[in-house]
């Protein structure tokens, strides 16, 4: 759902503490950003002593504080953004690893998840290498931009040792205003559409423990339990060419009414509404290369490719060739990469919308599980897990 005018504050806080990372399951705030690093960590000391360092500086700012005031012939402790008494304003930073992580160090290669990978091209896309893939990802939500801008700086300056930023992505989501009448509305996206209309409740446990978080059973290495598949794609939009093409084209090409969000099959509903793909076999009301009938052909076989996105909305200037650079942070998270969303790209690959987007970065990571209070440490159970001849064995190499 779109955040809604008048119920954030500043002093908003989302505890950073749980079986889970905040930020996945968390009520989509107005800003967001994903930040890519480079880690430096030869030992599973130095990632352990990064892992430490992180918590520490997520706690800080997830809970807010005085900043502490230095010697002025000292660097000061705060970039000073939000003043000498930082606020939460509903920060959440949730960490990821990216395969290149356990891939570039022998000791940590046998405790890789399962299905995490570099993420390869598919034929619509136009990755730049310069903008995707990492070691480690930080996605960082608040009320404001302030807050995002602040934290990212925070983390960057207390951890320069360790990360060196590779490349980052802001974006936001429209503030819409409280409904008169019915439920909330989801958010629009560069494209003039309603994004998320078919996104499960986040608020339904039950349901996020069967399509977002890996349970033991899923045959993940046992420190996985509780974390979570990570997708990132960084969506360019041609919005000049969209914004010349007809409104029915444009609602064919999705599969759903511009204005109200509605299935085509049921033109004068609401988003929430479900199209009945199986009375329109021959795709005479939804083409059957709509957008959201590829995506989620709602049948028996396709449930299990559900996923949780939580996208935002980017605009970076304008690009050499004078067209605008805007687009779609697109974020979403899953139990299982594979079958959720590498199998969904599978069936858009060649889809109508491909004439209006292009993927031009991003990456695929493994969110952590959470961590507690109490000098519990985000990791922790990777770094328990690693074995301690593996790393003899790689020093002797």
């Amino acid at each position: 759902d779109a955040p809604v005018a008048g119920e954030t504050r500043s002093t908003d806080l989302v505890s950073p503490y749980g079986r889970h990372q905040a930020g996945i399951v968390t009520p989509r705030p107005a800003h967001g950003a994903v930040a890519s690093f480079h880690v430096l960590a030869d030992t599973p000391a130095d990632l352990e002593r990064l892992f430490r360092r992180l918590t520490e500086r997520i706690e800080f700012l997830a809970h807010g504080g005085v900043v502490p005031v230095l010697d002025p012939k000292l660097p000061p402790a705060d970039s000073g953004l939000l003043g000498p008494d930082v606020r939460p304003d509903a920060l959440t930073v949730t960490a990821a690893l990216g395969a290149s992580l356990f891939d570039d160090r022998p000791w940590l290669g046998a405790l890789k998840p399962v299905a995490l990978q570099r993420m390869t091209k598919f034929r619509n896309d136009a990755l730049d290498a310069d903008i995707s893939h990492g070691d480690l990802v930080l996605q960082i939500c608040a009320n404001g931009q302030d807050p995002v801008v602040h934290a990212l700086r925070d983390i960057v300056k207390n951890l320069p040792d360790q990360l060196v930023l590779k490349w980052m992505q802001a974006g936001s989501v429209p503030v819409l205003p409280v409904p008169s009448e019915g439920p909330p509305e989801s958010a629009r996206n560069l494209l003039g559409f309603r994004d998320g209309s078919a996104n499960p409740d986040s608020a339904d446990e039950a349901l996020m423990q069967r399509v977002v978080w890996v349970a033991p059973g899923d045959g993940e290495p046992a420190w996985a339990t509780h974390g979570s598949y990570q997708a990132v794609r960084i969506i360019r939009n041609l919005v000049e060419r969209w914004d010349r093409t007809p409104l029915g084209e444009q609602e064919r090409i999705l599969g759903r009414m511009k204005v109200s969000g509605a299935p085509l099959d049921r033109p004068d509903g609401t988003e929430a509404m479900v199209p009945d793909y199986a009375a329109d076999p021959e795709g005479r009301l939804t083409p059957l290369d709509a957008h959201i009938r590829l995506a989620n052909p709602r049948t028996p076989a396709t449930q299990a490719s559900l996923m949780l996105r939580r996208p935002f909305n980017y605009v970076n200037g304008v690009l050499k060739n004078g067209q605008l650079d805007q687009g779609l942070l697109f974020i979403a998270f899953q139990s299982n990469l594979e079958r959720s969303f590498i199998a969904v790209q599978h069936r858009l690959d060649g889809e109508p919308l491909e004439e209006y987007v292009k993927p031009v970065g991003g990456g695929y990571f493994f969110a952590l599980p959470g961590f507690t209070g109490g000098g519990d440490y985000l990791g922790r159970p990777l770094i328990a897990a690693i074995d301690p001849t593996s790393q003899m064995t790689s020093q002797s190499g």
